[in-house]
């Protein structure tokens, strides 16, 4: 019997920290069952101390997941220990992740304390968390630049405590995979109580190397990764899921463990956690990407039409590029469209907004032949952003563009029940179009990112629109969809405007950079 990887999932709280990738509690919701159906082991989600809506949403994966532990992170502080505690009251299996800083760095800058005081609070949070669970976590923030002795004197600490995992982060992605295995082997080897905890890494990915760092740890004992899909996460992002689960499974006549999750479902829960953030998946991407399992080259062709193995080393089927393909049309009855969204993760709240929703789908289906999963993602999360957030609402656009003519825009939107309409020319359509919002709405945001991605093949697929906006330090993500990209455009902007009239701290948890 092989050892069982444990996969630990942070896209709802460290892959929430990416600027823009803030999201509502329903959407957590949404990706948590989406990571049950996947059969992630742990789902961190969020940091309940952080804020009130994060609190809510810790609270809310906490009732819906019921096959995963759901984790919530504190601090080494009582009042965070005891919001998580309080958050994680209703989950069918809990547990409590707690740190602190163990570099000189931090703990002369950040902390300003000394070492056997670190040790004193990371002892204490890890018995206050035991009040509430059995299954508690310890982190030693910035371990890739902490001293070894040191480091092995608080684990030893916290495992009396009773700590039952002890993850390792490699905080600013400064680690070597030779260097960082190394590390993880010598913690294991020096520390007495070691087998009384299960090693964990978290890995950033500054340099690259998270995914090589945190494969590195797991052939040097580590039994359990934490990992975002995509690679989520601030800065460079953490090490992505499905590149290590596929890597562990793939290879598997090197490494000594092997998980349990059900990776067809890998690439329906990527486009989910894409659509609902708004950060697209880049084509060449390993094992997520449009291009990563497409063959150009007339050699790889020949190769793999003579035996798929010369030129891959995986099925897409496997990771579900062949699985997730669900067809409905303008025919398709409310009961098929219904089942399929519950398969999606959907649950309708009311009657009234199943027959809202289905009302969506036909109008998309009059535009669109064929209506894929990858566009119903996109209408939840329209319908979503509808549900939750539009007090602006797009009514109509008009625009006229011509060769030699500067283009002009015309748009009524709907404010607090009230039409308003505004013009604007620009340099084309979307210009146009976005500034006619801008004369109405007069947000003095400044328009950070503009991307467009198709979420389907065909000259009738759906643009899906994302557009970030920062003010005042503030940074929001709006998505639209549609099968004009210019509509798409205003969507997503008026998209964005709405969650800058949000309360901030409804949205944006506290930077916690385990």
């Amino acid at each position: 019997m092989k050892d069982k990887l444990i996969i630990f999932d942070t896209t709802l709280r460290d892959g929430e920290q990416s600027p823009g990738a803030s999201m509502t509690r329903d959407e957590k919701v949404r990706i948590a069952r989406a990571l049950e159906r996947l059969k992630v082991d742990v789902i961190e989600a969020g940091f309940p101390a952080a804020s009130i809506g994060d609190f809510e949403a810790v609270q809310a994966v906490a009732n819906a997941v019921k096959d995963s532990t759901v984790c919530g992170l504190a601090r080494a502080l009582d009042k965070d220990i005891d919001r998580a505690g309080e958050a994680l009251k209703s989950a069918a299996n809990s547990r409590i992740h707690t740190f602190i800083a163990t570099s000189p760095i931090h703990m002369q800058m950040k902390l300003k304390m000394q070492p056997e005081q670190v040790i004193e609070y990371a002892v204490r949070a890890v018995k206050r968390a035991r009040q509430y669970t059995d299954n508690v976590e310890f982190s030693p923030e910035d371990a890739g630049r902490s001293d070894e002795d040191f480091l092995c004197r608080i684990l030893e600490a916290v495992i009396d405590a009773g700590a039952t995992t002890l993850n390792i982060p490699d905080t600013v992605g400064y680690s070597i995979p030779q260097q960082f295995g190394t590390t993880i082997a010598n913690l294991i080897e020096r520390i007495p109580n070691s087998d009384k905890a299960i090693f964990s890494v978290h890995c950033h990915n500054d340099l690259g190397l998270a995914v090589s760092n945190s494969l590195a740890a797991v052939m040097n004992g580590a039994r359990q990764v934490e990992c975002t899909i995509n690679g989520l996460g601030e800065r460079a992002g953490n090490a992505s899921l499905e590149e290590v689960v596929m890597a562990v499974r793939t290879r598997q006549d090197i490494f000594t463990c092997e998980t349990d999750l059900d990776t067809r479902e890998i690439v329906t829960c990527s486009k989910l956690v894409s659509s609902i953030t708004g950060f697209p998946v880049q084509p060449n991407k390993a094992i997520v990407g449009a291009n990563a399992f497409a063959h150009e080259s007339g050699i790889h062709q020949d190769g793999v039409l003579k035996n798929r193995e010369t030129y891959e080393i995986m099925r897409a089927e496997d990771v579900g590029w062949s699985t997730n393909r669900m067809v409905l049309g303008k025919h398709s009855g409310r009961n098929a469209f219904k089942s399929r969204m519950t398969e999606l993760g959907f649950e309708f709240q009311s009657e009234q907004e199943l027959n809202d929703t289905f009302f969506r789908f036909k109008q998309l289906a009059d535009k669109k032949h064929e209506i894929f999963d990858e566009d119903l993602q996109a209408l939840i999360s329209e319908v979503s952003i509808h549900a939750e957030e539009e007090s602006i609402e797009l009514v109509g656009l008009r625009v006229c563009s011509e060769t030699g003519e500067v283009p002009k825009a015309h748009v009524t939107l709907r404010i607090d029940n009230q039409e308003i309409t505004g013009e604007a020319e620009g340099s084309g359509a979307v210009d146009a179009s976005l500034k006619a919002i801008e004369s109405i709405v007069r947000s003095g945001a400044t328009l950070e990112l503009y991307s467009v991605n198709n979420i389907t093949s065909g000259t009738d697929a759906q643009g899906e629109v994302t557009v970030r906006l920062e003010k005042g330090g503030r940074i929001v993500n709006g998505l639209g969809a549609d099968t004009d990209i210019v509509i798409a455009s205003a969507k997503a902007y008026i998209s964005a405007v709405n969650k800058l009239q949000i309360p901030e701290e409804r949205r944006h948890p506290q930077k916690a950079d385990v």
